[in-house]
């Protein structure tokens, strides 16, 4: 009986329910867009972010940072320990390995070059492949930590012995060029290419690891590696475990290492690769998480205006249901149903127009979501499946609601009043 007043209450008002189903379409349209959009918006900033260079640091254990100042590299502690070069491939291995996109070494001294002048040299890994256990080679090097690198010649060959490149700066100020010879100490090494844009190496010699190995006479080792690693924006937990790990209990810890925050995936690294110091480079990190609160915060508050918007709609609809069906109320009243009991019929009738619509509204928000991805950052997201259960809550949220604002309608209405047309 009921299931046939319902049906006959949604195919005999076309107009009131296809208001309604407009609304909760519209509503449910918005929502889908801006949660879609959302909830992929902070894997999409990491790899936009991911161009400017890496954001995890590792140093080795109880060493600091050199300091460079104009061509002079200060040293707090002269003594400083190396990392082993064979271990690097660890850095690959760690749980969050699909995660480090790249890496690179760095072993930087002060070198005379030519027999009259000082410079800075830098070497590193240019594109090498490097074996991992139980897993396909794995490429890297600063033409991937550094995407944004430009070069003039070739990139030199890693683990090279007479090939270098050098910086822009560096370049112009010596009046180099590519194939020029250099004599760095008693190596006789030829110029490949010049690296424009590299702020940090554009006034510096860059050879490869073996070479600065060969040069500083630290064969194998290393004084430094940047980390690449795709991270998802910090939250109250992450931002705690930054300040002090050990302050977190066994569950918010377990739930922090098992989260691809840039403090866990570090901190996994440090775990790892024995005789390290990983730290987040939180310049990059902190601007990720800016730019994610703020759009994150933007996109709830409209969503929730959303809401009730369109429950207030939906609320208005429902008050000229009423008005209409007010001696269909009455009569369900003199037959004993009480005003929960026709809330709910009235409920029903929206909400199932309300879920209805609330698939052509995921359907459709997520092909604008797409749309303004594409705009935006040049190609399309991933599609977030956990919309469509949420838009059916929204939906059914919104036609609650909307019913209920006119309960006291009901419970106002006289059966004898009605039935008399009074």
């Amino acid at each position: 009986m009921l299931i046939r007043m319902i049906k006959n209450s949604i195919f005999k008002n076309k107009i009131q329910k296809f208001l309604a189903f407009l609304t909760c379409f519209l509503a449910t349209l918005l929502i889908c867009t801006m949660l879609n959009i959302t909830l992929s918006i902070g894997n999409e900033i990491t790899k936009d972010l991911r161009n400017y260079g890496s954001n995890i640091l590792v140093l080795p254990k109880g060493s600091s940072l050199s300091i460079e100042i104009g061509n002079e590299i200060y040293e707090p502690l002269k003594d400083k320990n190396y990392l082993e070069e064979k271990d690097l491939h660890i850095i690959k291995e760690i749980f969050w390995r699909n995660n480090i996109t790249a890496f690179a070494p760095f072993l930087e001294g002060k070198i005379t070059f030519n027999q009259t002048k000082e410079a800075l040299v830098v070497g590193t890994y240019f594109d090498k492949l490097i074996a991992l256990s139980d897993e396909d080679d794995f490429k890297t090097g600063i033409k991937n930590l550094y995407p944004f690198l430009k070069l003039s010649g070739r990139w030199a060959k890693d683990d090279s012995l007479d090939e270098v490149m050098v910086g822009e700066d560096f370049a112009k100020n010596n009046g180099l060029k590519e194939g020029d010879f250099l004599e760095l100490g008693n190596k006789k090494v030829q110029i490949v290419g010049i690296l424009s844009q590299a702020d940090k190496m554009s006034n510096k010699i860059i050879t490869s690891l073996a070479l600065a190995g060969v040069l500083f006479d630290k064969k194998g080792l290393y004084s430094r590696a940047e980390v690449s690693a795709l991270t998802i924006p910090e939250n109250d937990l992450a931002q705690k475990a930054r300040r002090d790990s050990s302050s977190l209990n066994q569950l918010e810890f377990d739930t922090w290492y098992c989260t691809a925050y840039a403090g866990s995936i570090a901190y996994q690294i440090e775990e790892e690769l024995k005789g390290s110091s990983a730290k987040v480079l939180n310049a990059i990190n902190d601007a990720q998480n800016l730019i994610v609160k703020k759009i994150q915060s933007l996109m709830g508050i409209t969503s929730l205006i959303c809401i009730v918007v369109a429950s207030i709609a939906i609320s208005s609809l429902m008050s000229s249901e009423l008005h209409r069906r007010k001696k269909e109320i009455g009569l369900l009243k003199v037959l004993g149903a009480n005003t929960f009991q026709i809330y709910l019929l009235f409920a029903s009738e929206n909400l199932i127009v309300a879920l209805i619509s609330s698939i052509f509204g995921f359907v459709f928000g997520i092909l604008i979501s797409q749309l303004i991805a594409l705009n935006i950052f040049g190609y399309f997201i991933d599609i977030a499946y956990i919309i469509l259960p949420l838009s059916l809550i929204f939906a059914a949220l919104i036609a609650i609601l909307g019913c209920l604002l006119q309960i006291l309608n009901i419970s106002n209405l006289s059966p004898a009043q009605v039935l008399y047309g009074r």
